[in-house]
């Protein structure tokens, strides 16, 4: 199998192209490295250079004609899209659509694209589904929900197929404090560097927190699994940003300081994930609980 991973060099596509790479499979990673890093790849991908919105990532694709592409590469920060919204428009969505464009015309035969939770937005639910409905308060949701009915679009018009992938709030080794990177990269970045946290808000903010080999496992089950289906990858389980400093606390070994600020805008509130469609359609389940990803995270930070 020939597969391409964009944003490959990344957090999540780089533990991903890893996996692919274990199980026999030609990577190729299409990453204009602005926020990834060629130290992130495993020495037998193939790494081209380009960015998602240009003709050049066409090209690759319409040159490379794999049998799959992982859309991984986006434009990931709630507060830039908050502050540019037309950079996270050309990126999340526009990059889609060239994405899109070129798996037509190099008859690709399935795309998995990663989206997210932020879809939602703050629905005063404990347990989302797929079936909510999706109200972004972030143009970062926005642009991801709208590149997903891109992607639907294109199976209905030209047959590509798809899953469309929502994860909860991804954590793990390789995860940055900067871009993409969620409040554990932030956080644990703070603590190596004895450096106080900022919590925003109250801290009471829940997520369901969802580590990176769990992910990358959902992931190649999407490879045979999921046609057609927009599926949510999450443990179902709550943690509020209080109890992840608590638990970042015990693992440390010492007490961490923290304050308080005002909350941002495009946070949202409360967010957990239904994992049931998961389990049953990808035949998939995390097996890494909170508690050993922090340890495992921190351990690597530490490196």
């Amino acid at each position: 199998m020939k597969a391409i991973v964009t944003g490959g060099a990344g957090f999540i596509g780089s533990h991903l192209a890893g996996a692919l790479i274990s199980n026999g499979a030609e990577v190729h990673v299409i990453d204009n490295l602005i926020s990834g890093f060629k130290h992130n790849l495993p020495r037998q991908a193939i790494l081209h250079q380009a960015d998602i919105c240009s003709n050049e990532a066409r090209m690759i694709i319409l040159r490379e004609k794999p049998d799959i592409i992982f859309h991984l590469a986006a434009q990931a920060d709630v507060g830039r899209s908050i502050s540019e919204p037309k950079y996270d428009s050309e990126v999340n969505i526009n990059g889609t659509i060239n994405i899109l464009e070129a798996c037509r015309d190099a008859s690709v035969a399935k795309l998995v694209f990663a989206s997210t939770s932020g879809v939602y937005g703050n629905l005063e639910k404990p347990l989302l589904s797929e079936k909510d409905i999706t109200v972004p308060i972030s143009y970062y949701g926005l642009s991801k929900l709208t590149a997903e009915s891109y992607i639907r679009l294109f199976h209905q018009l030209y047959g590509l197929s798809y899953t469309i992938l929502r994860y909860g709030n991804v954590y793990g080794p390789r995860q940055t404090a900067k871009g993409e990177g969620g409040v554990v990269a932030v956080f644990l970045e703070k603590v190596r560097n004895g450096l106080p946290l900022n919590i925003h808000g109250d801290g009471e903010q829940t997520r369901d927190f969802i580590y990176v080999r769990d992910v990358v496992q959902a992931n190649l089950a999407a490879i045979e699994r999921g046609h057609q289906e927009t599926i949510q990858i999450s443990t179902s389980q709550s943690t509020s940003v209080n109890r992840l400093v608590n638990l970042l606390t015990n693992i440390h070994g010492s007490n961490i300081d923290f304050s308080h600020s005002p909350a941002r805008p495009g946070d949202i509130k409360h967010s957990c994930l239904d994992n049931k469609k998961a389990r049953i359609i990808l035949h998939w389940n995390p097996e890494v609980d909170i508690l050993l990803g922090l340890k495992e995270t921190y351990k690597f930070k530490q490196a």
